[in-house]
């Protein structure tokens, strides 16, 4: 009968942390595997929007450099829709993936988002446009989009 209540003991003292652990382990594994998969379904909506800007190259969206093109008023708004519909994309974001506190894996991830928000900040017909878009978004990404901007317009005018 000793033998049974020390062999409790020893599953009270190791079994409780060791469930503990495994616990928090599984837990941790679950967030990452979410902030993954919220991460990919970001990133495709994403490629859905590069799709979408490839179905109206007449826009030339994708051009880094040159003069701008003589736009009609009907591709003009279809450009801003388009800007409207990325520049809610990077809202999104921001809103679901930035924390000033992140640790390493989601600041890596973040940091693929914020080079495609300074590729567009590039654009002078985004930047142009960009105080418009912002009215009515969320005050903390507009203040941050605004200082991209402003980081991205001397390598604008370079």
């Amino acid at each position: 009968m000793d033998w049974l209540e020390a062999l409790s003991y020893a599953v009270t003292i190791l079994g409780f942390p060791a469930a503990i652990g495994v616990f928090v382990y599984e837990h941790r594994q679950r967030l990452a595997n979410e902030e993954n998969e919220i991460h990919r379904n970001l990133s495709e909506e994403y490629d859905n929007f590069l799709r979408l800007v490839l179905d109206n190259a007449d826009l030339l969206l994708l051009r880094r450099a040159g003069a701008a093109p003589e736009l009609s008023d009907e591709q003009l708004e279809r450009r801003e829709i388009i800007f409207r519909m990325l520049l809610s994309l990077f809202e999104k974001a921001y809103i679901i993936l930035y924390d000033e506190g992140m640790g390493r894996d989601a600041r890596r991830r973040w940091l693929s988002w914020e080079d495609d928000m300074r590729e567009w900040c590039r654009r002078k017909d985004f930047q142009t446009v960009l105080p418009e878009l912002l009215e009515g978004e969320d005050d903390q990404f507009s203040a941050y989009i605004l200082a991209l901007a402003r980081s991205e317009a001397p390598a604008m005018a370079a």
